[in-house]
């Protein structure tokens, strides 16, 4: 059996800096030829994107609510076997997750089935002994989850850092370091997250001042060693599988947020998958038989997505064809009748007989769990899959009853979207499914859009 480093940087919540750090830490180790593997808890497309792009590997989600003990031990092993060190990043506060009542879906129960330890930034802006109070406060609220050491940030100067480290030492945990302010690497946020990799400039630049910033003020060398080795259990190579069909799949700046399980599924079940660019391309891919949208911020490219009329028609008679066609969020909205944003209009491809129109906040946030009401492309009636929905649209001049497809099952006195068919084989929904929560998802669709004759004459 394998044995790799491995940790989680989790926060004491949100904005406490979590992401930067994991990112310096990515980085750092990358640039000194380490193989790092980065995972990301929780539902969230962004920051697996900058991630990939630091570590040089392609993150994937470890998400302990949509996903079992054992597909997130596979996932994990999976891409964890020829990889030096892995970097889980948490989500919110260490633990917060689906409920306040217990630790599903949080990065403790997450450290808890990967046998992971955790590393916690504070944000210790405008903290000094209380500093104390709250980091032994996070390890004896569970003293089972194993927290290894400490990262204080955002410290303001020498004298602060010193007062921590004091302060630290009247805990039982130790201090990794502390990681003074610096505004000026931050990475913007847009809605809730990040702005994507797509829509940011000098990456590569923000990527090294994040190591060196890291560098400069932690022990690389005796974070590693200090880690306990973790178990990781050798896989066979998988034998690539002979493509039984063709999907488009929409991949530029609007669409980029699909979970990377989802397209090894697809793959596995026997698709091809063909990247296309509804921004640039004037054409579908040729000798495709389905289409997968996923989501991103169509939005932001409302125009030159408008001026794309002669694919915006081609993709329409795609599923009046009767092919299968499979949008979650943005991709939903693109196939709307428009899109409404900066009180502007634009037009879409007008599958859906409705319009989205941006808010000011977000409409819709949290796990949803979807069971089909009828056969769809992704299954027969009472198929269940779990996903995610987060969305700063809303549905506009909506027909009377337009054909659903899901019931879907969320907390209590919560608003979630539906999922809406039309042409029979196209389906879209403002959720994302995450298919490794029912794989069958993933086969089905594959088959449906196997069971389709190519488009020729489009």
């Amino acid at each position: 059996m394998n044995s790799i480093k491995g940790f989680i940087v989790a926060g004491t919540h949100s904005g406490c800096g979590k992401t930067s750090v994991t990112l310096g830490l990515m980085a750092a180790l990358s640039r000194r030829g380490i193989k790092v593997q980065p995972f990301k808890t929780g539902p969230d497309f962004i920051d697996p994107g900058h991630h990939t792009r630091a570590a040089g590997r392609t993150c994937h989600n470890l998400d302990g609510w949509m996903l079992s003990g054992k597909t997130l031990r596979d996932i994990f092993s999976r891409y964890s076997q020829d990889a030096d060190a892995c970097i889980v990043e948490g989500v919110m506060g260490l633990y917060d997750g689906y409920s306040a009542l217990d630790e599903t879906g949080s990065t403790a129960h997450l450290s808890k089935e990967l046998n992971l330890p955790v590393i916690l930034v504070v944000d210790a802006g405008s903290m000094a002994r209380s500093a104390a109070a709250l980091v032994q406060g996070f390890c004896n609220f569970d003293p089972e989850t194993p927290v290894a050491g400490v990262i204080c940030n955002r410290v303001g100067s020498s004298n602060h850092a010193q007062i921590l480290s004091e302060a630290i030492s009247l805990t039982d945990v130790p201090l990794i370091g502390c990681l003074p302010r610096r505004a000026e690497i931050s990475t913007p946020s847009r809605h809730l997250g990040l702005v994507t990799p797509e829509h940011l400039e000098d990456l590569e630049f923000k990527y090294n001042a994040l190591a060196d910033w890291v560098e400069e003020n932690l022990d690389l060398e005796q974070i590693i060693e200090a880690l306990p080795d973790i178990p990781v259990q050798p896989r066979f190579d998988e034998v690539p599988m002979i493509p039984r069909t063709r999907i488009g799949i929409a991949q530029d700046s609007a669409f980029s947020f699909y979970y990377e399980e989802n397209l090894r599924l697809l793959r596995e079940a026997g698709a091809e998958l063909v990247p296309f660019s509804p921004i640039e391309d004037k054409a579908l891919p040729e000798g495709i038989s389905g289409i997968y949208f996923g989501g991103g911020y169509p939005e932001l490219a409302a125009f030159d997505l408008a001026q794309n009329t002669k694919l915006r028609r081609n993709i329409a008679e795609f599923s009046a064809a009767g092919h299968p066609v499979y949008a979650e969020c943005g991709g939903f909205m693109y196939l709307m009748e428009s899109i409404c944003h900066d009180d502007r209009v634009f037009p879409m491809c007008g599958i859906f007989p409705f319009r989205s129109a941006m808010q000011s906040r977000f409409q819709s946030l949290g796990y949803r769990e979807v069971e089909l009401s009828q056969d769809t492309i992704l299954g027969p009636a009472g198929t269940k899959v779990r996903g995610h929905e987060f969305h700063y649209s809303a549905l506009e001049e909506m027909p009377d009853n337009p054909p659903k497809a899901y019931q879907v099952t969320c907390k209590k006195n919560i608003a979630a979207s539906e999922g809406y068919i039309a042409n029979d084989k196209t389906l879209g929904s403002y959720i994302h499914l995450h298919f490794a929560s029912n794989p069958q998802v993933a086969a089905n669709f594959v088959e449906a859009c196997a069971a389709s004759s190519s488009p020729e004459d489009i």
